[in-house]
């Protein structure tokens, strides 16, 4: 299972209303360090399938829902669990951070 997208749009019912965890990756394509932390959501995508959705948001196309969570950098990780942000970490991570995060919120 892929990462998927949300937008302004459609972030209140892919994520807030997810009948499990999500992990927001707010992006966008000229970040480097969003580029980088990419292919390990991806894999991570793939090892919490049916547990834990990872979605992304392009802050440049989507900036409304950034600006309400305080976004101020990115790569930014967000953690929903039941409608709501139970964690968040700034900046590039290798996988296994990542995954350690993940497992410690959720």
């Amino acid at each position: 299972m892929a990462t998927s997208k949300a937008t302004d749009a459609d972030f209140d019912s892919v994520v807030r209303q997810s009948d499990v965890p999500v992990v927001v990756d707010f992006w966008a394509e000229w970040c480097g360090p969003c580029r980088q932390i990419g292919p390990a959501l991806e894999e991570l995508s793939d090892e919490y399938a049916g547990r834990v959705k990872i979605v992304k948001v392009n802050v440049d196309e989507n900036p409304d829902i950034p600006a309400t969570l305080g976004v101020r950098g990115i790569p930014a990780l967000f953690m929903f669990k039941d409608g709501e942000v139970v964690s968040n970490r700034m900046g590039a991570a290798p996988k296994a951070s990542l995954k350690a995060w993940i497992d410690e919120a959720v």
